[in-house]
């Protein structure tokens, strides 16, 4: 697909009344979702499909001093629970607009669809949605820092 293909498509899509649309073609995908509340094309995703990487070596430790995250991104001493990652590269807010209150805290009760934060690609803020009901038991990254694709955002333990 090249950018006048994908314009094309979201000028349609802006003048219908769907709310998702999804369409692979060549190893890259593009996702388009309408949040209700949200301007239209505020809320979307234009990425290639990721292909599955095998590291060789366990990462470096985190410059943080933090205990170094297991091949699942899970300190071996946190709960049990999904871990919400970032679908791509961005750079991750917890609240909608730098003066509002952050979309969740730890010990927040979330529900499946509930928006947990956003991670703004390519001048995209994409809201990103808890997969399961529970209680956010961590928050891994650090408000308007940069998230690489697959990193840990939230741990959620199901209730």
């Amino acid at each position: 697909m090249d950018l006048k293909e994908i314009s094309e498509i979201l000028r349609m899509l802006r003048r219908s009344d769907v709310a998702e649309f999804e369409l692979e073609r060549g190893g890259t995908v593009l996702r388009v979702r309408r949040a209700l509340g949200v301007a239209p094309g505020v809320a979307g995703v234009v990425a290639p499909a990721p292909a599955p990487i095998a590291p060789a070596v366990a990462p470096p430790p985190p410059a943080s001093g933090l205990a170094a995250p297991t091949a699942d991104h899970r300190p071996a001493a946190e709960p049990e629970g999904a871990i919400v990652t970032s679908p791509f590269v961005g750079t991750f807010y917890r609240s909608p607009a730098p003066d509002a209150p952050a979309y969740v805290d730890v010990g927040s009760a979330v529900r499946k669809g509930q928006v947990l934060c956003i991670v703004e690609a390519m001048k995209l803020m994409n809201e990103i949605e808890s997969e399961v009901d529970g209680r956010v038991a961590r928050i891994y990254a650090e408000n308007a820092q940069p998230v690489e694709y697959g990193a840990p955002l939230f741990l959620v333990v199901p209730t």
